[in-house]
């Protein structure tokens, strides 16, 4: 059966997250979040460690109280080990530090780079994983991969916008803000499209990692109280702690396909767990058999997310309409009033010939009505109270810019299709 999707899911979804630097060949790249190889004098051992441990590196002994010695994750027998000293206390720690930093960045291991990004910006990790079928070619892995990173972008852009602003559905609104703050996300490759990690910066991002984590549980919380149950009402309260349809449709677009997946995410270490949250918080998991739960709740927040009364002021920047008079529709670039980047409105003939006389000597306009949630709060209905607005002399030039750039539209308005 055919499920209906919002414009918001099906376009391309725009990649705001930073290719993590284990993408790159060679060793530690300087273009690094901290313009190379992390200070050794301002790093924690215990931090050092605690990231060493998280990735799969194993302690294997040292001397007690001055230094422990690391392996990477891999079958034993391996030419990187690394001594790191156990305080700083020592004359020659710092020294230490430098020379496993060193090696840090020349090993092949992937988890080494992933060390080096945490100690470089001091960040939150969030992984995901699939369980999917060991690949038959090569195909199968690629597109396996590109499954995963969407399906990652798409849940850190539901976290995103749910720190915007809590609702069932926001389709196209905050969607600009939200995606301007996975701009210091570094997020790394996924081989085989079986696992993958993301840095979420602590200064800029805490806040997307602490609603996530409150949103995904409360997600499988959702799905767990549908399944046992029947009922939805649990999926209405998971709105508060960031359940949205945009969550639910990345959930889905992650497990589809494969036997299971699972998110997971670890504080980091120097700078502890957010107030509220565990230290050691356990990762969420959901199977095939959730997404029927996943896609009702998605279907009931797109259905019932109430429109929402708005006075916009905007640039016109399309005039469209059958012939020479009557009604028409107008395009609006949004300048305030709603945190949408654009909306399309039909006004009748007065209001619609207002429009093209603010279009052509570059003024915007006021205009109050409902922004409606189906097509993603982009369209505008019981439009009225159409003016001119003034505007400063700078931004006036900038809108006859535009007029300039896009005057086929004006003269759709003026002769008619």
């Amino acid at each position: 059966m055919h499920r209906p999707m919002d414009e918001s899911v099906n376009e391309v979804f725009p990649s705001a997250v930073r290719p993590h630097p284990g993408e790159q060949a060679g060793p530690w790249p300087t273009g690094s979040p901290a313009g190379g190889l992390p200070d050794p004098a301002r790093v924690d051992p215990a931090v050092l460690g605690v990231l060493l441990a998280r990735h799969g590196w194993r302690r294997r002994g040292g001397a007690a109280g001055r230094y422990s010695r690391w392996t990477p994750p891999g079958p034993p027998g391996g030419s990187t080990s690394l001594l790191v000293p156990d305080t700083t206390a020592f004359p020659d720690s710092e020294d230490l530090l430098g020379e496993a930093l060193t090696a840090l960045a020349r090993s092949a291991a992937p988890s080494a780079r992933e060390v080096l990004v945490s100690l470089a910006v001091p960040s939150d990790e969030i992984r995901w994983w699939r369980d999917v079928p060991e690949p038959a070619a090569g195909a199968a892995s690629w597109t396996g991969s590109e499954q995963l990173h969407g399906a990652a972008r798409q849940i850190l852009l539901a976290g995103a916008l749910a720190v915007r602003g809590r609702a069932g559905y926001h389709g196209a609104r905050h969607r600009r803000r939200a995606l301007a703050t996975l701009g210091s996300v570094l997020i790394g490759p996924a081989p085989g499209g079986r696992d993958l990690t993301a840095f979420v910066p602590v200064e800029a991002g805490r806040p997307l990692a602490v609603r996530l984590y409150h949103a995904l549980h409360a997600a499988r919380e959702a799905v767990d109280y549908q399944r046992a149950t029947g009922g939805m009402e649990a999926f209405d309260t998971a709105v508060e702690a960031g359940v949205s349809r945009e969550l639910t449709e990345a959930v889905i677009a992650l497990v589809r396909g494969s036997e299971g997946a699972g998110i997971a995410l670890d504080w980091a270490p120097a700078a502890g767990a957010p107030e509220g949250c565990p230290a050691r918080p356990e990762p969420v998991e959901f199977s095939p058999g959730d997404l029927p739960a996943l896609r009702r709740a998605g279907a009931r927040y797109l259905r019932e997310e109430p429109a929402v009364a708005v006075r916009i002021t905007g640039a016109v920047v399309r005039l469209r309409r059958s012939g020479p008079r009557g009604a028409g529709i107008v395009r609006l670039r949004v300048l305030a009033g709603a945190e949408v980047p654009h909306v399309r409105l039909e006004l009748d003939e007065e209001a619609y010939r207002i429009a093209g006389q603010a279009h052509l000597v570059g003024l915007p306009v006021r205009v109050e009505g409902r922004l409606e949630s189906r097509g993603g709060f982009r369209r505008l209905t019981r439009a009225s109270q159409v003016v001119p607005v003034q505007v400063d002399e700078e931004e006036r030039d900038r809108l006859m810019k535009s007029l300039q750039e896009n005057v086929d539209y004006f003269e759709e308005a003026c002769t008619g299709e």
